[in-house]
């Protein structure tokens, strides 16, 4: 049967809820999992609490621990990337830095400075993955979980042929959100939604061929409502349509809806740090295709 690897296995969120589904995929019976992270403690205490959900149930599984990267994606049909460079002392940095300079972000981890940040220090570490998988399990599929979505989705497909798909949860948990919104369950609204990582639109809301975005935006001017999503509420005003993602990651890509803070020490002109509203993402400049190459590494990260 299949051999799934898992990098970044220690993550206590994304580890067991991922794991959790594919135990009750049906297709997927008799797989072995192989939990890979950089500190054995962390992703043992997945693996024990998988083992636990294994045994209770009777699942044909089988499951162990690593932290050799190598050995865990020798002859995998399927790689999931869940992990986090840096963990949460990088991610601080992705924050506190450009706040020193007067840029305020909600979140700083798909766009903006801390999305820039964050992509510098994990695209190098994806791509020496799939080198790796070149070797190691070259017909396997690398299905990554990892921001930033977009710009390692780009770094991925510029060094490898390596068969990858970006994933977020975004679409699933806010299909939850409408469903209590409009009173109806949610395996029975039939929905389109399109866009880029964390800046989706459920662009299709109905029942039995009925429209529910009616129902929808009458709801979300209630109070009790609008109080929990004010973001995403007032974007949907303007634009007719909802976003997948939380008010805190829609703040982050919507131009203008952020803010900067004027530093009273400096004199700098710099239009970020000058008090204007517009967003960081307006100053990254994007390059011209003539300049695009494979990235290549030389570190051999196990991360």
């Amino acid at each position: 049967m299949a051999k799934i690897a898992i990098l970044g296995a220690g993550s206590i969120t994304f580890g067991p809820t991922l794991l959790n589904d594919m135990l009750a995929t049906e297709a997927l019976a008799g797989s072995t999992y192989a939990l890979m992270g950089p500190t054995l403690s962390k992703v043992q205490r997945v693996e024990n609490y998988i083992r636990k959900l294994i045994d209770k149930n009777g699942i044909d599984a089988r499951i162990y621990s690593t932290t050799d990267r190598r050995d865990a994606l020798k002859d995998a049909d399927y790689v999931i990337t869940i992990l986090s460079i840096g963990g949460m002392g990088a991610y601080k940095q992705d924050y506190e830095i450009p706040m020193k300079y007067g840029v305020d972000q909600c979140i700083g981890q798909c766009v903006g400075v801390g999305g820039v940040f964050r992509g510098i220090r994990t695209i190098p570490v994806m791509v020496d993955i799939m080198h790796d998988m070149e070797e190691l399990c070259p017909k396997a599929v690398l299905l990554n979980y990892v921001n930033p979505m977009c710009a390692i989705s780009i770094g991925m497909g510029w060094s490898s042929d390596i068969p990858f798909v970006g994933l977020c949860h975004g679409i699933q948990t806010t299909l939850d959100l409408i469903a209590g919104y409009t009173g109806v369950k949610k395996e029975e609204i039939d929905f389109l939604a399109a866009g880029i990582n964390h800046m989706a639109w459920f662009l299709k809301l109905e029942k039995d061929g009925q429209d529910l975005y009616p129902l929808f935006r009458e709801n979300i001017e209630k109070p009790e409502y609008y109080i929990n999503d004010k973001v995403r509420c007032e974007v949907a005003r303007h634009f007719g349509y909802f976003m997948t993602e939380s008010s805190g990651h829609c703040r982050s890509t919507c131009r203008g809806s952020g803010r900067t803070r004027r530093r009273s020490t400096s004199t700098a002109t710099n239009p970020c740090s000058a008090g204007n509203p517009a967003s960081v993402t307006d100053f990254i400049p994007v390059l011209p295709t003539s300049t695009r190459r494979p990235i290549t590494c030389s570190s051999r990260a196990t991360t």
